[in-house]
């Protein structure tokens, strides 16, 4: 039996389906006659630009558009219609040569028009100054298929994550205990801890709780199960998704950057979306000047750790002001690695914040719930009971663990030793893979120090590679790639009150599947979006 075939959209009917580029950019539409479909929670993608080349890769299609706004579905016609569906997403590599031009060229002026760029490594001035050397961002021609229950499986997990992570952030003593071996060989996550343990020992307590999270999965080829690859709390990098900030006073968001910082448009859709949800409003009074009626006005102010060192004080009242400004709200692009506390300057002003009154999203305790190290203990067995109590979450979280291991697991160490390729070795920002996942355990046993400590040893994932197009500076690749899926939620508690706590978009990073790193503003993925099978 042919398998259906759906777009991933954040509307509830189409009158034609689109083919598209990710965070809702379309180069390809074919009004093919498709299952239609229903809200699939995706607000990244909606319908765009439509570019009419199917006639020219499918003539024996017929193109009339589906029903729209019933709900109904209308089948494809023929056997061999199907099957010109499925070839097209199978081998994208088919495509004839003329007609993958004229698709390069749309998709880098659609890009060029609506935004989706990214500074220019090759110009010095891009990280610093909006509008000069900028490229497009790296990105997928065409979408990647994911069957379309795993992809309900990744939306269902996601409120549960979050709830997961709010739970462990306030247990102050599992945080500690967890990390306590890893702090004495990891210098920056030792001084993270430091912060953390200073908010515990003055009471401070955050009775506003803000999340905005990524958890990324790989699909096993081997098992066909969707596995976590990590849990980001932190910076979740590609979202172009305003958070939900309704219940929050009026206020400045201080979004807190790198230096340089050359994936600033990504962070600008942010900004730019709560300035056009929330603006001020004026009314002019025959009897007096005009005033301002809207006090949900959400204005940003991009600063870095250092500046906010420079720039930054606390009220008597806990009000953290920067550089005359009160911030309600921060929203840390930066901060996550050890390279952005180059200096005291720099933890200073983690520690400032901290202190505040400000909502921080993250939190320094939300922070370390997104360490490879907690990962790795929420998946030993009942710890995960310890945190949640519906027995069904569990089982669902359960289910999405990869193997990981410590490096005091003699047997797991073994194994990683004699099967190498079936492993990879985490430290603080690194992957070890292959014969490097040997040396390296076997080094570290001789050695005998506490070093293992900052050391994961993780199930190597085997996801499937297919054929793909990717397109970088302008030009187009025929590749074979594998793909990683993101799925971002948001989580807003005030005290024992939830008010916010969904799915919220999804991110698609795919890379040529020789390589082992995967970051996209690294230069090592693409965007890219789905369709679903």
């Amino acid at each position: 039996m042919d398998r259906e075939v759906k777009m991933v959209a954040g509307c509830s009917s189409w009158s034609s389906i689109s083919l598209s580029l990710p965070h809702h950019h379309c180069c390809f539409s074919s009004t093919l006659q498709l299952h239609h479909l229903k809200s699939a929670s995706n607000s990244l993608l909606t319908p765009s630009t439509r570019l009419s080349y199917a006639n020219s890769y499918f003539p024996k299609f017929s193109m009339s558009p589906l029903k729209s706004g019933t709900g109904s579905t209308e089948e494809i016609k023929t056997t061999q219609d199907k099957s010109s569906v499925k070839n097209l997403m199978s081998d994208f590599h088919a495509i004839d040569s003329e007609l993958l031009q004229k698709l390069v060229y749309d998709a880098l002026v659609w890009s060029s028009l609506h935004g989706l760029v990214v500074g220019d490594r090759n110009s010095q001035r891009s990280g610093l100054m909006p509008g000069v050397g900028m490229v497009h961002a790296p990105f997928a021609l065409l979408p990647n298929s994911l069957p379309e229950s795993h992809w309900k499986q990744a939306c269902e997990l996601a409120p549960i994550f979050n709830e997961l992570v709010d739970r462990v952030s306030l247990d102050g003593k599992f945080l500690q205990d967890t990390l306590s071996r890893t702090k004495k060989v990891d210098a920056f996550t030792s001084r993270i801890l430091d912060i953390h343990s200073r908010m515990l020992q003055i009471g401070k307590k955050e009775d506003i709780r803000l999340g905005l999270h990524r958890s990324d999965y790989m699909l096993d080829e081997k098992t066909n199960l969707l596995l976590q690859i990590e849990l980001n709390t932190i910076s979740c990098s590609f979202s172009g998704l305003s958070c939900r900030v309704s219940e929050l006073h009026s206020a400045i968001v201080l979004v807190v950057v790198q230096p340089e910082e050359r994936n600033m448009y990504d962070q600008h859709w942010l900004s730019a979306t709560l300035k056009e949800k929330y603006p001020f409003y004026l009314t002019a009074k025959p009897d007096i000047l005009p005033e301002l009626i809207n006090t949900y006005n959400i204005t940003s102010i991009r600063k870095t750790l250092a500046e906010i060192d420079a720039q930054g004080k606390i009220l008597s009242d806990g009000t953290l002001q920067v550089d005359g400004e009160t911030v309600a709200v921060v929203y840390f692009r930066a901060g996550y690695a050890p390279t952005d506390y180059p200096s005291e300057s720099e933890w200073r002003a983690r520690l400032l914040m901290e202190e505040s009154s400000a909502i921080k999203c993250p939190s320094i305790a939300y922070h370390l719930t997104g360490t490879k190290k907690i990962q790795q203990e929420l998946a030993k067995p009942n710890i995960l009971e310890r945190f949640l109590d519906n027995k069904d979450d569990i089982a669902k979280l359960r289910a999405c663990f990869a193997g990981l291991w410590s490096l005091d697991d003699s047997n797991a160490v073994k194994n990683a030793i004699e099967q190498p390729g079936a492993y990879h070795v985490l430290n603080a920002g690194n992957n070890i893979y292959g014969d490097d996942v040997r040396e390296t355990l076997v080094r570290l046993q001789k050695e005998g120090s506490e070093e293992e400590a900052a050391y994961i040893l993780m199930q190597r994932i085997f996801p499937t590679a297919f054929r793909t197009i990717l397109v970088r500076d302008g030009i187009c690749y025929k590749e074979h790639a594998i793909s990683e899926l993101g799925i971002f939620s948001a989580y807003l508690r005030n005290k024992e009150k939830v008010i916010s706590n969904e799915q919220c978009g999804y991110l698609m990073r795919t890379k040529v599947s020789s390589s082992n790193e995967g970051g996209v503003a690294a230069g090592f993925a693409v965007l890219d979006s789905l369709y679903l099978t």
